[in-house]
């Protein structure tokens, strides 16, 4: 399988407010990425899949990466 870099924009809800999100992770395809965000927020912040919200994923060029860390897997 060949792995590609996603960029992830959206939104979750915390609390009362709404909080924008962007970021981006080394996948084999999209369904992998919807997880992986919902894994990450739901164990970071303790909040449902029901408060978060994918508006985009779209895949990018490495040269494309802002990530530092993911700049430095790459």
């Amino acid at each position: 399988m060949i792995t590609k870099i996603y960029r992830v924009k959206g939104t979750f809800i915390m609390g009362e407010e709404a909080h924008k999100f962007v970021k981006e992770y080394k996948a084999t395809c999209e369904a992998d990425i919807e997880e992986k965000i919902y894994e990450r927020f739901g164990s970071k912040h303790g909040i449902n899949r029901n408060q978060i919200n994918i508006k985009e994923i779209t895949e990018i060029a490495p040269e494309d990466v802002v990530d530092p860390i993911l700049k430095e897997i790459l």
